[in-house]
């Protein structure tokens, strides 16, 4: 990583206004921070990223790119029984995929727990902190209620020595777990429960995974945070808004060290905004958790999952991650988004950037028969059809050709253009055949078509255009194509808001988020591929012909066989159904 500021692979479209964007434009305007705007982007290295922290990364980064800023990657590595490397090496990983770099600025709270301590230590001073010898159940009874103060606690007047003594002794691992905190002093009446002395430190007997067995008490998250965004000089601090009741905590946290001559005003300012809710997935962290362990998934990475891994897997692109981040927008008030609107920012993306090639996935032979057996010729495709600096691919053609099994009708339903008896159609890139009937096996299936092919008739050459046909069908050589196999990964849940009470449900009837699982999520065929797509390497994306974009798997292909993941279809098949969902 290079130590400029945040950048991104590609420029990025003109920001949209919004009112983070509103507050630092006044914020430039008074020369408040003297014109920086440095922003951070601070996940627990406790699990794998998902959608909900795609739309963060983008903002907080995006923020910074757009001010001419800093975006600082921070791990808030302060509970050390649940994080672990493994997760700040897939946080690494995905916010570099993403498509943003944090320079110089790459941080670890770990790195700052001396500092915290001393400012807890400066609280305790001041008479604004003390250890608390109450069990966390009776702590629990006497914080009050949302109608109801709290009861002080009977530790609350501790001398400042005697509470320096014990927190000193605490960090030395003279007590067990649980038997000591340090607390918050502020007030146990306030209509704001996390303004109700809460707790700053606790003991914990578990090696940290970059400090080891050095330090025994931690700090907690909400003390924590409002340290280090100080410490590292952070404007704008910018979450989401279930900590919108904590920003008086942040607030009165920073002030007290300020006044105590720990940070230098202006202090960090937060900001909270709607985090992402989005149809047909679930991002809540214990949930996803839930469908790993019990097996409804194939692991963190699996395609269908709503991690970043997985979308990485599944032919997600940092492009189209970027652009629905932009296209939603950020507000105050929470809403949902359809899961069709990510989808289509895919599309978008891939359908300008994703090459072309063929791929039958449910074949029928198609046999030529006035075309000479054992000969093939050439035949030229386009790679991409609006990008002809890409250049074209020969695709090999022959009497035998694979064909979509949809693509003939013995007995043609109205309005069908494609192959039946009698009827012309072209093959896209060849020639154009007429259908002259077809083979059966003893159970009536059909398991060969016929025709005839019109020799003047091929694409590119003199008086092709003379056919007028309304059909274009795709196929692959069975001489030269070659089997592979094609993962058709769909929506993990089949309801727009998984394990919701529909509308007529009835009373006491319990749903369970499991209960939306969609049986159809993914299925695995073998399909047969154009010859090119044998040499797609990895993270290859591509568009297959009428059947949407796919991606070389990143795990499982392997040199000249790659394995496909679907990655989106070509259209959007779920609106009307999540519209009938959405009724009940």
């Amino acid at each position: 990583m290079s130590d400029h500021s945040p950048s991104c692979a590609e420029k990025a479209p003109a920001p949209a206004a919004n009112f983070i964007r509103n507050l630092i434009d006044e914020d430039l305007r008074t020369g408040k921070w003297g014109g920086r705007v440095e922003t951070r982007f601070p996940p627990e290295p406790n699990g794998y990223l998902h959608y909900g922290h795609a739309k963060s990364i983008c903002l907080n980064f995006g923020l910074a790119r757009d001010y001419g800023g800093a975006c600082h990657l921070r791990f808030d590595d302060t509970n050390p029984e649940k994080e672990e490397q493994e997760y700040v090496d897939a946080i690494i990983e995905a916010v570099s995929w993403l498509g943003f770099d944090w320079g110089k600025h790459l941080y670890f709270a770990s790195d700052y727990f001396e500092t915290m301590y001393q400012c807890a230590v400066t609280l305790i001073r001041a008479g604004k902190a003390y250890v608390d010898s109450q069990p966390a159940d009776e702590m629990r009874r006497l914080r009050g209620t949302l109608t109801e103060p709290g009861t002080d606690s009977p530790f609350r007047t501790r001398s400042a020595d005697e509470n320096l003594d014990l927190f000193a002794r605490m960090r030395d691992g003279e007590f067990a777990e649980g038997t000591h905190v340090l607390r918050a002093k502020i007030d146990m009446a306030s209509p704001n429960l996390n303004l109700r002395d809460p707790v700053i430190y606790r003991i914990r007997r578990v090696p940290h995974h970059r400090t080891g067995d050095r330090w025994c008490v931690y700090p907690l998250y909400t003390f924590a945070h409002p340290i280090e965004d100080a410490i590292e000089n952070i404007t704008h601090s910018i979450c989401t808004l279930e900590f919108e009741d904590q920003r008086p905590f942040y607030d009165w946290l920073l002030a007290a060290l300020a006044d105590a001559g720990m940070f230098a005003r202006p202090l960090p300012q937060q900001i909270e905004f709607a985090r992402l809710n989005l149809t047909n997935v679930v991002l809540s962290k214990r949930k996803l958790v839930q469908l790993v362990d019990e097996g409804h998934v194939a692991g963190w990475d699996d395609p269908r999952l709503p991690t970043l891994i997985g979308a990485r897997r599944r032919g997600f692109t940092p492009e189209g991650f970027r652009l629905f981040a932009e296209r939603i927008g950020v507000s105050k008030a929470d809403s949902w988004i359809d899961m069709g609107v990510l989808e289509e920012c895919m599309r978008e993306h891939l359908n300008d950037t994703a090459e072309r090639r063929v791929a039958v996935l449910d074949p029928l032979k198609l046999v030529i028969t006035n075309y000479p057996e054992g000969g093939s010729e050439a035949c030229e495709a386009a790679n991409h059809p609006l990008k002809p600096e890409l250049g074209k691919r020969t695709m090999p053609f022959s009497r035998e050709l694979w064909i979509e099994r949809e693509d003939f009708m013995e007995e043609p339903a109205k309005g069908f253009r494609r192959l039946y008896p009698g009827n012309r159609v072209r093959l896209r890139y060849g020639y154009v055949v007429e259908c002259t009937g077809c083979e059966k096996d003893a159970a009536g299936n059909v398991v060969a078509v016929h025709a005839e092919y019109f020799p003047d008739s091929k694409s590119g050459t003199p008086g092709a255009d003379t056919y007028k046909v309304r059909g274009n069908l795709h196929w692959v050589s069975v001489a030269h194509g070659y089997r592979a196999e094609i993962r058709l990964y769909d929506r993990l849940f089949a309801h727009p808001h998984p394990g919701a009470r529909r509308e007529g449900d009835p009373e006491g009837l319990e749903r369970s988020f499991l209960d939306d699982l969609n049986p159809e999520s993914m299925r695995v065929i073998d399909a047969w591929l154009e010859p090119a797509l044998r040499a797609a390497r990895p993270e290859e994306r591509f568009q297959f012909e009428r059947h949407g974009y796919f991606v070389a798997d990143r795990i499982d292909s392997t040199d000249g066989a790659p394995v496909f993941n679907r990655t989106v279809t070509l259209k959007d098949s779920w609106s009307n159904e999540n519209k009938a969902h959405s009724r009940g």
